[in-house]
């Protein structure tokens, strides 16, 4: 069945004229349907809430960042970031094309505060952030990428879109097409309320009194010695710093909890100094061990999850955050013991 979808076309207003419309005239090209804020130029309460409803009907988002924030409402933010956000929280597929650089856009069409410019940049690294922008430096090159991301868009994240009434095979058939659409839009809400719900979960609690990566904890667990032929109990001072660089670069490989002991162990027994030329069989306390997890987990460094094996199976899996990665690198990669450039070594 023949459909045509939906874009709202967001931007400032006064300075992108020009680039609106050759957006527009691209977007109807693309025998698509295009809405936006030629639609109701005042600002306003009552325009807000009228734009949320049309953003609602629509399939696609398509933004336009020039030099100008735009008008703000008493909350200090701009009409257009209040649409890029209430599209964002409808699940609706963003097109972001950003102007290349706006310090180099005319005085007049570029934001004269520096309030003003502090707020343009910050909303730019919000749309830049989680999601590929385009980047444009004049109206001439708006169409040719708005043409072909929104095609991009429209093939790989086909939307509802729009029918017309006489090519729906009933009144009935148009409803049920209606409801289900409602559904899914409430679905999507839903669904991103639990995703927050989860990510929350999945976040160490903040500690105040955390203890640091430099302080100590005391460990323990047993190994086989052949000079004695029988397990002997060792016990090892070291720090949270020192433990994650033992395992940190095993973590790439996303390991178990099993192996991440493995792995851990015979490094502590190492560092306790135990004195028998032949140590075998080390482990570590499991107590211990869960506490080094959580430890690590608080300081935001791992990932423990619980997660479906290749076989099947369920297992935990060891990984490192963002913060576990740098950390990573700067534990265990070499410094250079060269002089810096210009320096003499006395």
């Amino acid at each position: 069945m023949d459909k045509r979808y939906q874009v709202f076309i967001s931007s400032t207003y006064a300075d992108l004229k020009e680039e609106r419309r050759a957006v527009i005239q691209t977007v109807i090209e693309s025998n698509c349907i295009p809405a936006g804020m030629e639609l109701f130029p005042a600002a306003d309460e009552e325009q807000l809430a009228f734009i949320k409803r049309v953003i609602d009907d629509c399939d696609y988002y398509l933004l336009i960042v020039g030099g100008r924030y735009g008008s703000v409402d008493e909350s200090g933010i701009s009409y257009t970031e209040q649409e890029y956000d209430y599209a964002v929280s409808r699940s609706l597929k963003v097109i972001a094309l950003l102007h290349e650089n706006p310090g180099k856009i005319s005085l007049e069409n570029s934001e004269p505060e520096p309030a003003g410019r502090e707020k343009l940049r910050k909303f730019r690294d919000k749309v830049s952030s989680g999601r590929l922008v385009k980047f444009w430096k004049d109206a001439a090159e708006l169409p040719g990428l708005v043409s072909i991301n929104l095609s991009r868009a429209m093939n790989a994240y086909p939307a509802v879109g729009w029918v017309r009434a006489d090519k729906v095979a009933n009144v009935e058939v148009l409803g049920e097409i209606n409801e289900v659409r409602k559904q899914n839009t409430e679905l999507q809400v839903e669904i991103g309320k639990y995703q927050e719900a989860l990510a929350r979960l999945a976040s160490p609690p903040a500690l105040k009194d955390l203890a640091g990566l430099d302080e100590e904890i005391k460990l323990a667990g047993r190994y086989w010695s052949n000079f004695y032929n029988g397990f002997r109990i060792w016990h090892v001072k070291t720090t949270w710093r020192k433990i994650f660089a033992y395992i940190s670069p095993y973590l790439l490989k996303v390991p178990t909890a099993k192996t991440v002991k493995g792995i851990l162990a015979p490094a502590l027994v190492k560092d306790a100094s135990v004195g028998e030329e032949k140590v075998q069989n080390e482990e570590m306390d499991d107590q211990d061990f869960q506490t080094v997890g959580v430890q690590l987990r608080a300081l935001g460094l791992v990932k423990i999850e619980h997660t479906q094996t290749m076989s099947g199976g369920m297992n935990l899996f060891w990984s490192f955050t963002a913060a576990g990665e740098r950390l990573m690198v700067e534990t265990r990669a070499i410094r250079t013991k060269k002089p810096a450039a210009g320096k003499s070594v006395i």
